[in-house]
């Protein structure tokens, strides 16, 4: 691979001239060596998350060595993560007020993530049209694109990334739950000694006094939260492995193994804004996220920690980890005033969309445990000139374990191909 890195200088709000205030984003353009001179087709990845940085590639594989032998990539690392001005705990204090923190926070959502996008191609590319790729999050982030700025797009790869484009957080909570519940099913089934591993690892915290190494107390609920690995593969054999080694041979209390792969897993050192923003993705023009995650758990009571068996959780973000997690707490303020904020951007444009040109090709995974796949076919049918391929042999992650993106890619040439400028 060769690999060029960009930094570029762009507004911390884009949407107001009189904000002089800036940030950088970093991109990171890679190409074959053998062709980095010649005037290939751009590829733009758009990253799961929120909160994702770009991929860090180590060798010309995967998803990314597929399109390597046709097009140059770019991968960025979206506004406040990686190498673009990350968004610290310390920083965000430093602002001041909760309401001046949650006020900093709301220019991290996918309109400005676009903006960032389009400006990167129009300085660095030429204006030259480039083809998406956008991973879960990414997803959605190409249904903003496409409301904003669909001139820059010549076609659009989505995995597992169409979002409800009417659904509010609450509803897409009242969704996964129930997913997150049949995952939980499958694994237990699967690995049934678990059930019996899972209920004694519970009941040990549930005593008191477990701590992780970095000295934060370990809850029952924190411990659930293992979960999001349901919805990936090979997920159920991670956590299998997991829970295999929680207690050394003949001992009662909880292995240091098992500590410290939990603190990694929970801690969100490196992606503190995937809780902070997590609900607020789903919030657009008048909406209230009010924790919709935690008011929904309520409706579920599989989910107790004190239910046995034990029901792990998936993606789902409470207010009680920015008070349990020590890599939470300095975005708690922030977090429980965008909890309560009343007034949002708005990420999407349903007349631009339905009137949509730029081909669209989209894997819809019919049992993703994160995005509902019956909303995601809602959203397909209401965007003009999309492609849903509906599938169950792959999980949230088939981008990574898969051949998906040839699928697609070959969908869009079948079709017709990429427009040009």
């Amino acid at each position: 691979m060769h690999v060029t890195d960009h930094e570029v200088s762009v507004p911390l709000d884009w949407f107001d001239d009189r904000d002089t205030r800036t940030i950088t984003v970093f991109v990171r353009e890679v190409v074959a060596p053998a062709r980095r001179h010649e005037d290939l087709p751009l590829l733009v990845f758009l990253q799961g998350g929120p909160g994702g940085k770009g991929p860090r590639p180590t060798g010309p594989d995967g998803w990314l060595g597929h399109m390597l032998t046709t097009h140059r990539v770019i991968l960025l690392d979206q506004r406040g993560t990686g190498r673009s001005t990350p968004v610290r705990g310390g920083h965000l204090a430093a602002l001041g007020s909760p309401a001046a923190q949650a006020e900093h926070l709301t220019h991290f959502r996918a309109d400005s993530i676009v903006a960032d996008a389009e400006h990167v191609r129009r300085t660095l590319y030429g204006a030259r049209r480039w083809e998406s790729l956008g991973q879960s999050y990414g997803g959605f982030l190409t249904l903003t694109y496409l409301s904003q700025a669909p001139q820059g797009l010549s076609a659009c790869y989505v995995t597992g990334g169409l979002v409800g484009l009417q659904a509010d957080a609450r509803e897409v909570y009242r969704h996964t739950y129930p997913r997150t519940a049949a995952k939980n099913r499958e694994m237990f089934a699967r690995f049934p000694g678990d059930v019996a591993q899972a209920a004694r690892i519970a009941d040990r915290l549930a005593a008191g006094d477990v701590r992780l190494p970095d000295g934060d107390l370990l809850s029952v609920r924190r411990f659930q939260t293992v979960g999001m690995d349901l919805g990936m593969k090979p997920g159920f054999e991670r956590l299998h492995w997991l829970l295999d080694e929680a207690f050394d041979p003949g001992a009662s209390e909880l292995s240091e193994t098992f500590l410290n792969q939990v603190m990694t897993l929970t801690s969100y050192r490196e992606n503190p804004l995937y809780a902070v923003l997590q609900e607020s993705i789903y919030a657009s023009g008048y909406a209230v996220t009010g924790w919709a995650a935690h008011a929904e758990r309520g409706e579920h009571p599989a989910f107790d920690p004190g239910h046995r068996p034990l029901h792990l959780t998936g993606e789902m973000i409470y207010p009680w980890m920015f008070e349990e997690i020590a890599g939470l707490r300095p975005f708690a303020a922030a977090a429980h005033e965008l909890a309560r904020r009343e007034r949002w951007t708005t990420l999407y444009d349903a007349e631009a969309l339905a009137a949509n040109d730029v081909p669209v090709a989209a894997a819809v995974y019919f049992d993703d445990m994160f995005v509902d796949a019956g909303l995601s076919l809602e959203t397909a049918s209401a965007v003009g000139n999309v492609h849903a391929w509906v599938t169950n042999e792959f999980e949230h992650d088939g981008l990574r374990t898969g051949d998906v993106l040839s699928r697609l890619t070959q969908q869009i040439r079948d079709s017709g191909g990429p427009l040009r400028d």
